[in-house]
């Protein structure tokens, strides 16, 4: 379990959010949903020590998250991406590698075979090298998450990775996550699009600048949670298309 307690987070003063309390549990999916501006990419950013909290913790099996960064990966949102970065698609999902090579070493022949088999398993392999700057929304995702798939990596936090995309990378990565969870690893996604919940997700958080309701899907994706977080127009919309599915 990744346990995060009374976490806080403010700029120049104005809180974002405070003492923010929730877990997230391992062999799950779990979504991060809220409106624009709630926090949802700020705490997974505080969470990861990526930017300052003022208070909280963050712990997984009982020792502070920081203490496992080489078993996290993080896949940000594009907008957050240098993509005039001089690497190619290969180089990219090899970085996968760096955490576990030890000082001076380089990625071996296994390694590379990895990130090829990788690259094959999302559909990349004839993209291999081209520079990240030429891919589409959809290709970019899909070689941050093989380049994941090469790290091997026990907790997976996706921030907004289905903004922009293709159905079919869409569908590639949900297979990918689905595969994560069967094999016992902790998926965290910030998720926009409300209408793909259900489907998504086995847990929920819902934040709007502090926790509204988390747990899972079936507990918290409630049109009085929906109502409470986004609107009551909303919240009708949403529900009477989940009851004429």
């Amino acid at each position: 379990m990744l346990k995060v307690q009374n976490l806080t987070v403010a700029y120049s003063d104005t809180p974002v959010f405070t003492d923010v309390a929730v877990n997230f549990n391992a062999g799950k999916i779990t979504g991060i949903i809220g409106p624009n501006g709630a926090g949802k990419s700020t705490m997974i950013k505080a969470m990861l020590g990526l930017i300052k909290s003022q208070t909280g913790t963050v712990e997984y099996e009982g020792r502070a998250l920081k203490q496992f960064q080489k078993q996290i990966a993080y896949v940000e949102q594009r907008k957050d991406l240098d993509l005039t970065f001089p690497i190619n698609v290969f180089d990219v999902v090899l970085t996968g590698t760096y955490g576990k090579l030890g000082l001076f070493r380089e990625p071996s022949k296994a390694d590379r075979q990895r990130c090829q088999d990788a690259l094959e398993q999302l559909e990349l392999a004839d993209l291999a090298q081209r520079q990240i700057s030429q891919l589409s929304g959809g290709q970019l995702q899909r070689v941050f998450v093989a380049r994941a798939l090469v790290q091997e990596a026990d907790i997976i936090i996706l921030d907004e990775p289905f903004v922009g995309i293709d159905l079919q990378s869409e569908t590639a990565i949900m297979t990918i996550l689905h595969q994560w969870r069967d094999a016992g690893k902790m998926i965290i996604v910030v998720h926009h699009d409300l209408n793909k919940v259900s489907r998504y997700f086995d847990d929920l958080v819902i934040l709007n600048h502090g926790i509204v309701d988390y747990g899972p899907v079936d507990a918290v994706y409630t049109p009085a949670n929906i109502e409470r977080t986004f609107s009551a127009d909303l919240s009708a919309v949403l529900f009477t298309k989940e009851e004429t599915r």
